[in-house]
Order: structure tokens, then sequence, then C-alpha cells
């Protein structure tokens, strides 16, 4: 069963500046979601961060709401949470695979999203996954997003001096002088 295999896990990220990230967590399946929320509360506080959450009504709403709280506020990083359970009908594939995909999107555009929307085959599975002491995948998505902003932050503070991108404190009006002497 792969939910028992042993797997790396990278350690813990550290800032010297405080993080904030917002949870957007959809509680349809209300235990679930509670438990995938305390995971990842307790990692964002381990690392010494700082959290807002809000509710919406399903997974699908989710990116929206990342992508709104992105526009408006001041968030260094957002964890999705929520559970899809499998049903009879393919309304399973259109949550699962839509609400991935919005987030995978808004991630390739830089924001920092822990995904922590179960898919799964059954309660049970998800029970086990949203379990802060079995795989607390809430825990996980927090500290994917945690990672993610390190590197913002590590890289962020790098420039490369080419295209238009200027040197960090090299910026220059034409005309004006540059503090240079002469002699």
């Amino acid at each position: 069963m792969a939910g028992h295999e042993t797997h790396y896990t990278l350690p813990r990220a550290e800032f010297d500046k405080p993080v904030k990230l917002l949870i957007v967590v959809a509680p349809y399946y209300k235990d679930i979601a509670d438990n995938l929320v305390a995971g990842a509360a307790a990692e964002i506080e381990a690392a010494g961060g700082t959290f807002e959450i809000v509710e919406v009504p399903g997974a699908l709403e989710v990116p929206t709401a990342i992508a709104i709280a992105d526009r408006t506020s001041n968030f260094d990083g957002y964890v999705a949470l929520g559970c899809v359970i499998r049903g009879e009908t393919t309304h399973y594939e259109t949550v699962c695979n839509d609400s991935s995909r919005a987030i995978q999107l808004m991630g390739l555009q830089g924001l920092c999203i822990g995904n922590g929307i179960l898919t799964v085959e059954n309660r049970k599975q998800a029970e086990v996954r949203a379990d802060t002491a079995d795989q607390n995948k809430g825990g996980g998505a927090a500290a994917a997003a945690l990672h993610l902003i390190a590197l913002t932050r590590k890289w962020g503070d790098q420039t490369k001096g080419i295209g238009f991108k200027a040197p960090s404190g090299a910026y220059q009006v034409a005309g004006t002088d540059n503090g240079s002497t002469s002699a």
C-alpha cells in the first residue's frame, strides 16, 4: 500500500523575515477539512509564520479565491485545501482536473501555492490522508508553500544583470551624474 511507504521529507523551510499565508479551504467534508487545516496551521506556525483562513463552497472555488487574494491582499503564499471523493458521475474528474490545473497555472505564474486538495476514491482514503498523525497532507501542502516562498525570497533578491533588469541599486537616469568623479 502506497500510504505506508517511506519517503524523503525536506527539512522545514527557515525564514529571516516573517511569512504570511492564506489557507483557502473547501469544507464540503467538514471533519476532513478540519484535519487538513490543523496540519497546515501547525506547519506554518512551526516555521514561524502566520496565516488567515478563508472558506469557499467547493474545490472549484479554491483557485478563484487564491487569485482574488493575490490581486487584493499581501500574502506571501497560499495553501489550497479540500477533498473530492469519487462519486457516480464524471463530476469528480471535472472538479479534480480543473481545480488542479488552475492551481498549477497560478504556480507557473509565480504564486507560491501548496496544493492539499485530496482526490480520493473513498472516505477512508481521505481520512488517512487528512489525519495529522498519519499522512498529514494539510501539513505537507503548507510545507510546499513555505518552500516555494523560501525559493522566491532567495532568488527574488538576486539579479543577473541581463535583459531589461538593472542590477540592484544601479538605476540611472539619462543625463544625471551617477556619482563618479573626474580629476
